[in-house]
């Protein structure tokens, strides 16, 4: 048995939701299918939290109608009109959900709040597959995730309890699983023990598939996505990526690590530690090979594997007293940084500084800069850019520079990193 995931464009729209019925048909075994909300409903809900957020509590919920509206169009171009009124009984009870978690919505609790709302995308458009599925008699069942998978209140970026979690994971899936069912679910959310909706970080439907292949002890994963397979950059951002073939788990965790968007940063160990392959392919067309992730491949001749995030905020801090950067300091600041939850994509300290590149998010920052203004001065360079390349050579470097202003540069043996304006 294996674990299949679809991305947002892969469900953009009903036609594709649609193509993907002879990928699943095609299996001679039962399935786990992870799926993510539909095209740009992520976006959609963090927009309604926020007006939430900021006061906008009516604005917040005529969005939600908004988006109610775009699904049941979406369901009414996918499903007969049996199975449509079906999917439109369930999806008005989940919207009901939306509409109390905008009601709800606590300033004083921003990602919290923010789960609530965010969560909701992966449920509508699960729901509305397993119609389809149903539809075309296909055998299936839809399970709700959050009854699955239990993690701690760390919200927008939640820690799964493993244990606890795989338990669930054989009784709710692997029953149906092992009766000869498709098993539909979502990614990228889970429950708190009190029930609260989190999610996993974003992207993080990759990482509940991982998780889910590992706990059932599954045959493979496979992210279904709209490209080839895994190139060595973003073709969003770069022309001329180069497809991998065969890369190694190792090779694949630094490279999320550094913030690759193809595949989830925390992914890639339990697929490892269950020595389970992973696979990424195009759902344009089944029949290209695309790329697999698996063991060890140190004899490998990789491309320069590129990685760039935008949006960053370069922090400098600096002792007020001139006492170095020492183990006492490092200690207070690692300090501060993990108490506000904040990850750091790249350090590097000199005598009486430490300078941290982090993801520019307002409140984190502020937060941050405030913790760190008591006990040291601190200084900031905002909307810059963290270009990291793997098995570099001094062209690509050139030329992924060229008319930049460089801020900070740290390098290795295979990698180097530069921060850029």
């Amino acid at each position: 048995m294996r674990v299949f995931k679809f991305g947002g464009a892969s469900i953009a729209d009903a036609g594709r939701m649609a193509a993907l019925l002879p990928i699943i048909s095609g299996e001679q075994q039962p399935l786990l299918l992870v799926l993510s909300a539909l095209g740009k409903t992520t976006n959609a809900l963090e927009a309604i939290v926020n007006l939430a957020y900021n006061g906008q509590k009516n604005s917040a919920l005529a969005a939600a109608q908004k988006l109610e509206q775009e699904h049941l169009d979406f369901a009414k171009a996918l499903l007969n009109e049996t199975f449509y009124a079906e999917a439109a009984i369930a999806l008005r009870q989940h919207f009901i959900e939306l509409e109390q978690a905008v009601q709800t919505v606590d300033p004083a609790r921003y990602d919290y709040s923010y789960d609530q709302v965010v969560c909701m995308g992966e449920i509508f458009s699960s729901r509305m597959f397993a119609c389809y599925l149903r539809q075309n008699n296909v055998a299936s069942e839809w399970i709700d995730i959050r009854t699955v998978v239990r993690t701690d209140d760390t919200y927008r970026d939640a820690v799964v309890d493993i244990e606890y979690s795989k338990q669930q994971a054989e009784s709710l899936i692997g029953k149906q699983l092992s009766r000869g069912k498709i098993v539909v679910t979502q990614g990228f959310i889970g429950a708190t023990a009190e029930g609260k909706s989190v999610t996993l970080g974003r992207e993080g439907s990759d990482y509940t598939a991982a998780i889910l292949a590992s706990m059932l002890q599954l045959e493979s994963l496979t992210i279904w996505k709209d490209v080839n397979g895994l190139q060595n950059a973003d073709p969003k951002l770069f022309p001329n990526t180069v497809k991998i073939e065969a890369i190694s788990y190792n090779e694949v965790i630094e490279m999320a690590f550094y913030g690759a968007q193809i595949i989830h940063p925390k992914t890639i160990k339990p697929l490892q530690n269950s020595n389970i392959p992973l696979y990424v392919k195009c759902f344009f067309d089944k029949s290209l090979p695309g790329s697999v992730i698996q063991g060890e491949a140190d004899h490998a001749q990789y491309p320069p594997l590129i990685v760039l995030k935008d949006n960053q905020e370069l922090i400098q801090v600096t002792t007020r007293d001139f006492s170095f950067i020492t183990e006492d300091n490092l200690s207070k600041l690692y300090s501060i940084f993990h108490d506000l939850k904040i990850k750091i994509n790249l350090i590097q300290n000199a005598a009486i500084s430490f300078i941290a590149c982090i993801d520019n998010r307002e409140d984190k920052v502020k937060a941050l800069i405030q913790a760190l203004g008591k006990d040291y001065k601190v200084s900031r360079n905002d909307n810059v850019h963290l270009l990291t390349i793997r098995h570099y050579t001094p062209e690509i470097l050139l030329d992924l520079t060229k008319d930049k202003q460089i801020l900070l540069r740290q390098e290795t043996r295979k990698t180097i990193q530069v921060v850029m304006k």
